[in-house]
């Protein structure tokens, strides 16, 4: 063949492997990250690490060990002519040295890598810069996660997962609710039976009930009882009434249906202990109760005040449902308390509400206050990222959850008919608020079908 058939038929076979590199990223990305993105992705980050650690101040001064050979002169008393001879000597050299990166594990979404830390260097000196890391690698976001003393991981995302979040909050478990995705691609899951409150905070427009929407819709097929609070008039909460036991709206109600839960909890309290049970998942299957997940719409209603005539109501209603937080877990109580503002203004029982809402979920808030009331407890970096949510992006939340980290995640877009239709569909799995209410030390009155 001649030289220019040879041209001819390498530009067609590197055509040829360019265009099934095409089709394989196109049709099977998830494999081409695999086995051809991911190793050149590696191969520059470890070539590339020394000068993108010092770029961002992340080296240290080492003093290395060299060789070097000198001249020194030799005098000859025969001759004018001086001659020299060549010496070894020993140099402590300062250079710039990075910190240690251990092995590179891929993950769908982009990578994870252990770093040694030098002496004297703390996880916070990478999150200041993990933005500037995130462009030198040309990705979207370095996460910063403590590992072990002298230790951290960065988990690297190439792009973001929350752009577009679809899925069924249904996940087949009993109180277990699937609302939506987190930043590293798994699904996010409310399991109640792990983290039995939570704080859910966002301004309007942010997602906030578009998550209520997700829970009531993955709640809705399960055999437990749902009970509202909602002091908007209960614009938010009656068209779900069909799958409530119970709805409060305004002051007075509340402090009635609080009064409920809290005799509900006395109940099961008297119930275990004549059992010998520390919580209700220790007794007998066929003496279980129904679990009971209450919603609380615009916390901050519950505790303004118009006047000093108010003030005992409010007590009441501070006092009551602290109790069913503090006393929930153990017998099947569990809280989801939303609101738009959440401060310490509101007053004493508002922050000692917050302290049992060990479940966070922040949304975009409009005053730095209620950021801090939800996420203030937590890593800093975490309000960091609540503050910086867009608001284009609704549904975007930071999550703190029950693997004891935070994320950023996304709820599944539930709209109010999505919801109001699981709420009418499953009308039939909803229990008789006196059911649940009962005066003597028995078990629950509870439909044959709620026995499954």
């Amino acid at each position: 063949m001649s030289a220019n058939e040879n041209l001819v038929l390498g530009l067609v076979v590197l055509a040829a492997a360019a265009a099934g590199a095409a089709a394989w990223r196109h049709y099977a990305p998830a494999s081409f990250w695999l086995w051809v993105g991911f190793p050149l992705r590696a191969l520059v980050v470890y070539l590339t690490w020394g000068h993108v650690a010092y770029g961002c101040k992340l080296t240290r001064k080492r003093h290395r060990v060299r060789l070097s050979l000198e001249a020194v002169p030799l005098a000859s008393a025969a001759s004018e002519i001086t001659t020299f001879t060549q010496r070894r000597r020993v140099r402590r050299v300062p250079v710039d040295k990075a910190p240690r990166l251990g092995l590179m594990r891929p993950t769908a979404l982009g990578w994870r890598v252990r770093v040694h830390l030098h002496d004297g260097q703390i996880p916070a000196d990478y999150v200041a810069v993990a933005e500037r890391l995130a462009h030198a690698w040309r990705v979207n976001t370095v996460r910063v996660v403590e590992d072990k003393p002298g230790r951290l991981v960065l988990v690297v995302n190439r792009f973001d997962a929350l752009t577009s979040v679809e899925g069924s909050p249904e996940t087949g478990e009993l109180l277990r609710v699937r609302p939506g995705m987190l930043e590293t691609g798994q699904p996010w899951v409310m399991d109640f039976r792990i983290m039995p409150h939570w704080l859910n905070a966002g301004a309007t427009q942010s997602g906030k009930s578009t998550l209520i929407n997700a829970v009531i819709r993955g709640l809705a097929p399960q055999p437990v009882a749902l009970v509202g609070f909602d002091l908007k008039g209960g614009v938010e909460l009656t068209p779900y009434a069909p799958r409530l036991s119970a709805l409060a709206t305004t002051r007075t109600e509340s402090v009635e249906l609080l009064g409920g839960l809290v005799q509900i909890l006395e109940d099961r309290m008297r119930l275990c202990r004549k059992a010998g049970a520390r919580n209700v998942w220790q007794l007998p299957v066929e003496m279980q109760p129904v679990p009971v997940v209450v919603l609380v719409d615009e916390v901050a209603e519950l505790f303004l005040m118009a006047d000093k005539s108010e003030k005992d109501e409010v007590a009441k209603t501070a006092t009551a449902l602290l109790r069913v937080a503090q006393l929930g877990r153990a017998f099947a109580v569990y809280l989801i308390v939303s609101g738009q503002r959440i401060g310490s203004d509101l007053g004493p029982g508002v922050t000692a509400l917050r302290a049992q809402l060990t479940g966070r979920v922040c949304h975009r808030v409009n005053d730095p206050e209620t950021a801090n009331m939800t996420l203030g407890d937590l890593d800093p970096a975490a309000l960091d990222a609540a503050r910086a949510i867009a608001p284009e992006t609704p549904g975007v939340a930071v999550v703190a959850g029950q693997d004891g980290g935070w994320h950023r995640a996304r709820s599944v877009l539930v709209t109010e008919d999505e919801a109001e239709h699981a709420a009418r569909t499953y009308a039939h799995l909803t229990p008789a608020w006196s059911d649940l209410v009962r005066t003597g030390d028995g078990p629950s009155s509870v439909p044959d079908t709620w026995a499954a």
